[in-house]
């Protein structure tokens, strides 16, 4: 007799199911990557004082609007998550869906943000701190985009009833995402 689940999600090692395990590694190497990307970043920002200026041209605004935005998206991440619990596949769709349209909100503010200090020069190669502050914004960006892909795909099963499991770990995912933007708004928008 032959199941039709996949393997991975069958099995478990330390009592948690692969496919969770499989995140939680991925969310430790990225906790790798941005410990040094916000490490390098602090260093250089305590011992470069005009670094504060080129941080007092960032909008504050944009930044707490995007915080507000992804908060917001984990929310409906949580309840995605709670619908999947209870097996309601399309309603855990629906949420995965809503927290798709939080990161794009986000994009979209980032977007503006970014044209209008390109605009007036400030570019990765303006100097060191907008350098850090691109790749940092950027990088968090890139994993913007990556959570929203993974999470259409989860809620095209998800509304078939199918692959439910997956909706908890892609929301482990996007959670993961809003604690760097929490680490990144601070250091770049409000420490100044």
């Amino acid at each position: 007799m032959s199941s039709s689940k996949p393997i991975a999600t069958t099995r478990s090692v330390m009592n948690l199911p692969t496919g969770r395990l499989a995140l939680w590694w991925v969310i430790a190497s990225e906790i790798v990557i941005f410990g040094g990307l916000l490490g390098s970043y602090i260093m250089f920002r305590l011992s470069h004082d005009a670094w504060a200026e080129q941080a007092a041209i960032t909008s504050t605004l944009a930044g707490a609007t995007n915080t507000f935005i992804l908060l917001t998206s984990s929310l409906s991440a949580v309840l995605a998550h709670q619908a999947a619990e209870r097996g309601d596949g399309p309603r855990a769709a629906k949420m995965l869906r809503l927290t798709v349209l939080g990161g794009l909100g986000f994009l979209i503010v980032k977007s503006i943000e970014w044209t209008g200090e390109i605009q007036h020069g400030y570019t990765i190669t303006s100097n060191l701190f907008w350098s850090f502050y691109y790749t940092a914004a950027g990088l968090h960006g890139l994993h913007v985009i990556a959570g929203m892909i993974c999470m259409l795909i989860v809620a095209r099963a998800a509304a078939r009833n199918q692959e439910l499991q997956r909706v908890e770990i892609v929301g482990l995912y996007w959670h993961f995402v809003d604690v760097v933007w929490i680490f990144l708004f601070p250091l770049l928008y409000i420490a100044k």
